[in-house]
């Protein structure tokens, strides 16, 4: 007898070989991909879910799903707020190198935020790693009940609370289009108006900051770290 035609779920769960990140909707999500490295498909469907150990998965249109650097191609950002003493990179900044941590300036702060939600909404986290010469600081935690962006702001918010000089360089990196545009692209915030209100006065306390936008989970050691404290945030529900 053929299980597999009488379990059609055991049938898709065997063709998983693991699940990548990409973007559903503006969300950071995972997809289901086979052995082949192509997406693990049903009647022009991907397999997606918002957490890696949550159980419950979505079949959703193939043509919604996008890899993580197309959320921010074609935007041209909207002229920065002076005022935020932010300096902007010019419209789709080049991405980084892949380990810019690698040889850290003994005079420059690098932090490295996420944010994570599963279900957005949904149980989310935040991730946060602050780096000065050879000195670390790791933050993973878990607020509660919360959007993506949300969470990708609270990180932010997060990491500059931790910061106490403010005359020290900060180069803030972010994977995030929605942090980056609110903070410096010039974007008007529409939601959570409170915490861009918040965040953004922090940032007019730094002397030199700033923002970068990176490409998502490109082999980014300091982004990468991020991704896994927020996530494993949710995981482990740690206050």
């Amino acid at each position: 007898m053929n299980n597999s035609k009488n379990n059609p779920q055991s049938h898709v769960e065997n063709q998983i070989s693991e699940w990548v990140r990409k973007l559903f909707k503006g969300n950071k999500v995972w997809m289901a991909i086979d052995r082949q490295g192509r997406p693990v498909t049903d009647k022009n469907k991907v397999l997606i879910k918002y957490q890696l150990d949550q159980a419950y998965k979505y079949w959703v249109r193939t043509d919604k799903i996008k890899d993580l650097d197309a959320e921010n191609q074609g935007k041209k950002p909207a002229k920065p707020n002076k005022a935020q003493k932010i300096k902007p990179k010019k419209a789709n900044p080049p991405t980084p190198p892949a380990s810019p941590d690698s040889k850290p300036d003994e005079q420059v702060i690098h932090v490295y935020t996420d944010g994570a939600s599963s279900g957005n909404p949904g149980p989310a986290g935040i991730g946060v790693l602050l780096k000065y010469g050879p000195h670390e600081r790791e933050i993973s935690r878990y607020i509660g009940s919360a959007t993506n962006n949300i969470a990708e702001l609270l990180a932010v918010k997060t990491a500059l609370e931790a910061i106490k000089k403010k005359n020290i360089p900060i180069r803030l990196y972010t994977d995030s289009s929605y942090v980056y545009g609110l903070l410096s692209g010039g974007w008007k915030a529409h939601k959570n108006k409170a915490l861009v209100d918040k965040t953004r006065r922090l940032c007019r306390q730094f002397s030199d900051l700033e923002l970068i936008k990176v490409k998502g989970h490109a082999g980014i050691e300091g982004n990468v770290k991020a991704d896994h404290l927020a996530t494993s945030a949710i995981k482990n529900k740690a206050p």
